[in-house]
């Protein structure tokens, strides 16, 4: 069983609680289903939301029965790449360093080494949540966030890593940056990241 339950948000929303390995195929799914008056399919961390055009009379069983036809693989394939180049000159690159008894060069290869999936988009616009850090650098958020953190900013907290979009406070550890537009509201898209998109570090000397 892909979907664990079905719940409505507000008059014309459906969300779809998923397990976390599911979301993107769950979300892949829901978006090929063939129901009139989908809007937009947002994967979340533990849910799928479905929004409907108002006025939409929606079969919510019908399309649970879509989603949970067969069971899903954990990976989309044939995702699309992402490379993002970083200069690693954060301001907390010392003390991730420390805190994982790496030295700044090893915290530095082993980042660029994983294999990142954004795992859905939040907090601010543009905003991505990354799965695939390695258990090694897996370190706390900062006791006290800043109240600014420059946009483009590559930090990790958690089981995760996030690239800031705009100048914003955060609490993420600051272990590079990226000269790469993250978010321009007047692009098409607006932001490169999407989820379900694998992203791969690079690291950029310039």
């Amino acid at each position: 069983m892909n979907v664990l339950g079905v719940r409505a948000v507000g008059e014309w929303a459906l969300l779809f609680d998923v397990r976390p390995s599911h979301r993107h195929a769950v979300a892949d799914r829901l978006r090929q289903a063939a129901v009139a008056g989908i809007d937009e399919v947002v994967p979340g961390e533990n849910g799928v939301l479905v929004c409907f055009a108002p006025g939409c009379d929606v079969d919510a069983d019908a399309l649970r029965a879509a989603v949970d036809a067969e069971v899903v693989t954990e990976t989309i394939p044939g995702a699309a790449e992402l490379v993002v180049p970083v200069r690693y000159d954060g301001a907390d690159l010392g003390d991730v360093a420390q805190l994982t008894g790496l030295a700044e060069a090893d915290v530095v290869a082993t980042h660029v080494a994983c294999d990142y999936t954004v795992a859905f988009m939040g907090f601010a616009p543009g905003f991505p949540y990354l799965d695939g850090l390695s258990p090694t650098l897996r370190v706390p958020r900062l006791n006290t966030p800043r109240v600014r953190v420059e946009a483009g900013s590559v930090a990790i907290a958690g089981d995760r890593c996030c690239v800031y979009p705009g100048a914003t406070p955060g609490g993420w550890r600051v272990i590079g940056h990226t000269d790469l537009p993250v978010f321009d509201v007047a692009a098409s898209p607006p932001t490169p990241f999407a989820p379900g998109l694998t992203v791969r570090f690079v690291e950029d000397g310039g």
